[in-house]
């Protein structure tokens, strides 16, 4: 095992930091490192006023290349061992740099970017602050699981908006439908009185209600778009969690502004207007004969039919289809007689 580790540094040293492949021509720069002249080449291509060593990035003077012989018969020596696995099989396996075509070893805090070395001594990022793939990608799994549970409350709390919308449509539909009753019965008794505001005020109603269907509708749409980002951003993260750390960091940029720029939609509350016009005296006798025979009733939710919806105050109620999963008490009636 020993002479197994021994040999695999040894490899090492005959490797070039830049292509991951056996130092090809070596030659050794001002701070004592050394590259394969023609990566060091290309590294330094593009630069004019000072050279930075792309490990340390000691300023070099100029491209004073030093021809290390010694290293190179030591190259050729190592070519020779057996090996497990060769360098060039792991550059290979390894995503390389676009624009350099090198591998990609950093991560760019600011711009959230991997990086190669020679990306590392460019001008693009100078003076930023870098990390290694590994320092990266545990920094950002742990900001990342940091997302999860706030954003499944986020959802559970959409979710509970978009349940109360549902609620608030059928609570407006059955207080239309209240009004509309209450209409068609005092109608019934001055029909001829009030047949042109019945029509006026039946219309007013029925137009406000629209605009209120539409604007609930929209808010729903809108809880139901936001539930739905906030569900496919949690499977995101979730997803990215547990992938290698490469695969983690590449694109996460999109991901942190996807939950930085979450913005939870509005819930959209309405007051239906009570409609009122005036009535000839008679009518005034006849609601004091209604309120003499009046009753005060309150409804029981957990005797009611599981197709009899009740109001939270339980003094009203409407007919409609429960969930076939929704709960029901053991006391509530379960026939329907005719």
């Amino acid at each position: 095992m020993a002479f197994a580790a021994s040999l695999a540094d040894l490899q090492e040293q005959a490797t070039c930091p830049i292509c991951l492949d056996y130092l090809r021509d070596p030659v050794t720069i001002g701070c004592g490192h050394n590259f394969c002249h023609p990566c060091i080449q290309q590294c330094w291509e593009e630069l004019q006023d000072f050279f930075p060593c792309p490990i340390c990035l000691h300023h070099c003077l100029d491209r004073n290349f030093r021809r290390n012989t010694q290293l190179c018969h030591m190259t050729d020596i190592v070519k020779r061992l057996p090996i497990m696995r060769s360098k060039r099989k792991l550059k290979e396996e390894k995503l390389l740099c676009e624009k350099h075509h090198q591998v990609l070893a950093l991560f760019c805090e600011k711009d959230l970017e991997l990086l190669c070395l020679q990306c590392r001594i460019s001008p693009n990022h100078l003076g930023h602050h870098l990390m290694s793939i590994e320092q990266a990608a545990t920094s950002h799994r742990r900001k990342l699981k940091s997302y999860i549970e706030p954003l499944r409350k986020k959802f559970e709390e959409a979710q509970r908006r978009f349940e109360i919308q549902v609620s608030k449509l059928l609570e407006l539909k059955f207080k239309v439908e209240n009004q509309k009753s209450e209409l068609y019965s005092e109608f019934e008794h001055f029909l001829n009185f009030l047949e042109k505001e019945q029509g006026a005020i039946h219309n007013r109603i029925l137009n406000e209600e629209k605009g209120i269907v539409e604007k609930l509708t929209e808010n729903r749409r809108q809880i139901s778009d936001y539930s739905s980002t906030l569900n496919n951003l949690l499977s995101k993260i979730t997803e990215k969690c547990v992938q290698a750390d490469l695969d983690l960091l590449t694109g996460i940029g999109s991901i942190h502004n996807m939950y930085e720029n979450l913005k939870t939609p509005k819930v959209f509350s309405y007051e239906l207007k009570r409609e009122s016009f005036s009535l000839p005296p008679q009518y005034f006798g006849l609601v004091n004969m209604i309120s003499l025979f009046k009753e005060n009733l309150t409804l029981d939710p957990k005797t009611a039919h599981h197709n009899l919806i009740i109001s939270e105050d339980r003094k009203t109620v409407i007919y409609g289809v429960m969930a076939p999963n929704y709960p029901h008490p053991p006391e509530a009636f379960t026939f329907c007689p005719a």
